[in-house]
């Protein structure tokens, strides 16, 4: 019997440094897969605020980390600057998602707290302690990032520090392969783990197609996935419209929820 999604070819848009998880999957339910990653990871600008803030790990009550970037980037940084994890120890800590918590545990680190629904929405609602005057340490992307978390933090009367761990930016050009099976009509599915690379994704075909419109019409026959509801919105703003959305906001969730859309 052949797998689900043996017809069908998928694009790929994540970094390239993460596209082979979620390609693997795919694959092992039948797919062709196209990669053209609209989305490249980097060290921040400058270290100097994350740097401060890993001399002081003691003067915080909780460590916030929402993505597997963050995770990496971290404890990168951590090595390179010779602190021991231990320091750690006095922390809390509380992460976004099963593969955020997955990467941490690969650290030797157990998270604190993990919201139950998998986004970083549903964190402050969930939190599992009185959020009054702690110290927060957040992490994140340097640019682009959403401020909600931060002021839900901050109207709780929490200090958030936030510092720039890793930056994402959009490549430079849209890989050629991807490009001519896109003009081709050779896509059946293209799809999208993060609000980042709908946008990125649109600015570097757009120069291609010319306009919105014609981007558009070359992707009237191709199914939009998103991993979860804020990627749903991005494609909606970008690109027009989603198909498909994951019930459970993982690239595995992404999966399941294109071989559903597929049987």
């Amino acid at each position: 019997m052949p797998l689900p999604l043996h017809n069908k070819t998928i694009l790929v848009t994540r970094a390239a440094s993460q596209a082979k998880t979620f390609t693997n999957l795919l694959e092992n339910e039948g797919a062709t897969v196209i990669e053209m990653a609209a989305l490249e990871i980097c060290p921040p600008s400058s270290w100097e605020a994350l740097d401060q803030a890993l001399y002081e790990l003691s003067s915080f009550d909780w460590l916030i980390l929402t993505s597997a970037n963050g995770v990496n980037f971290f404890f990168q940084r951590l090595d390179e600057l010779g602190i021991n994890q231990t320091q750690l120890n006095t922390l809390k800590i509380a992460v976004v998602g099963k593969k955020t918590a997955k990467v941490l545990e690969k650290q030797g680190v157990t998270p604190t707290f993990i919201p139950p629904n998998f986004v970083a929405d549903s964190l402050v609602a969930t939190f599992p302690e009185n959020l009054s005057d702690k110290r927060i340490l957040f992490p994140r992307v340097e640019t682009g990032g959403r401020e909600v978390l931060i002021e839900e933090f901050q109207q709780k009367s929490a200090k958030v520090i936030a510092v720039p761990a890793y930056q994402s930016s959009c490549p430079e050009k849209a890989d050629p392969v991807a490009v001519e099976a896109l003009k081709a009509q050779k896509i059946d599915i293209l799809t999208f783990a993060s609000s980042k690379t709908v946008k990125n994704f649109y600015n570097l075909l757009l120069p291609i197609f010319d306009s919105k419109v014609n981007l558009r019409e070359a992707l009237a026959n191709v199914s939009i996935a998103s991993i979860g509801p804020q990627t749903s919105q991005a494609c909606e703003k970008w690109l027009g419209r989603y198909d498909i959305e994951a019930q459970e906001y993982t690239l595995e969730g992404l999966t399941q929820a294109i071989v559903a859309s597929n049987s």
